[in-house]
């Protein structure tokens, strides 16, 4: 494993022992008003998890500035990056994250 990736790694175990930790507390709604289950809390907590990870391991995107939220499995990306170039990879990488079903790309342009 590279070196800088293990920042990445350490945020992403510590991501996921929160996420444990809490799940008991956890509720959400879905779209249609109806309450999200346990099973649909932890499911969107871990995919945000897994594609912060992936933003923070890539060398260009860093992932600092862009926030991820879950729902459904449809991830929203809010942020900032500094290429078109950039915000397309951004979305590619949450893609390419088990159960995204779709990307919600807000990421606007600062470069």
């Amino acid at each position: 494993m590279k070196t800088t990736q293990r920042p990445a790694l350490y945020l992403s175990l510590l991501l996921s022992a929160l996420l444990a930790a809490g799940c008991g507390s956890m509720q959400g709604t879905n779209p249609d008003g109806s309450k999200k289950t346990t099973g649909q809390v932890i499911d969107d907590a871990t995919i945000t998890s897994k594609v912060k990870t992936a933003l923070l391991a890539d060398p260009d995107i860093g992932g600092l500035k862009i926030n991820v939220d879950t729902a459904n499995g449809v991830v929203k990306l809010k942020g900032e990056v500094k290429t078109m170039a950039l915000r397309k990879k951004a979305e590619s990488l949450a893609k390419g994250v088990d159960g995204v079903k779709k990307v919600d790309n807000q990421l606007v342009i600062t470069g």
